[in-house]
Order: C-alpha cells, then sequence, then structure tokens
C-alpha cells in the first residue's frame, strides 16, 4: 500500500517495494506500508537514497489510517521515543 496513483515513485506489491527515483522529488517524503511496516524513502540533493523503517504498530496503524498526517505522527512517534 503506498499513496498516490501510478504516478508514484515507491509501489509495494507481492514482490516486495519497487523504487522508481528518477520519479521521486529531492527531499520529498515518500512511504509505503509492507508486511506491516512503513517504509520511508526520500532522495537529497546530491542524488542518495535514504530508507527508513517504522516497525512500532500503533505508528503504521495510525499512518495507514490518515496517510495525509504522516509527517506528524512520525513526530509524535519520534517524540515519544525520545
Amino acid at each position: 500500500m503506498a499513496a498516490g496513483g501510478d504516478d508514484y515513485p515507491v509501489v509495494a506489491g507481492q514482490d516486495g517495494i519497487k523504487l522508481k527515483t528518477e520519479k521521486m522529488v529531492t527531499d520529498q517524503l515518500y512511504y509505503c506500508i509492507y508486511d506491516n511496516k512503513v517504509f520511508l524513502f526520500y532522495k537529497d540533493e546530491e542524488g542518495l537514497l535514504h530508507c527508513y523503517e517504522v516497525e512500532n504498530p500503533d505508528a503504521v496503524r495510525e499512518i495507514a489510517q490518515n496517510p495525509s498526517e504522516i509527517e506528524s505522527i512520525l513526530k509524535r512517534y519520534a517524540a515519544q521515543s525520545g
């Protein structure tokens, strides 16, 4: 599951996660939900791809229910983990 349509550069399917880095906008956060985890991706100014994994089940559930709030949800859980 991922946000966006056919142009979205991150696609999660049965075979895993596929990235279309050429479609990524620099410093924009992209995500998908795969295997009950949220995977975050962004490409920096130098073209390097960064990937992060969120395993917290509460955070994953909240992001799945409110994908437009992903950044505020991540900030809240990051502050809690301290």
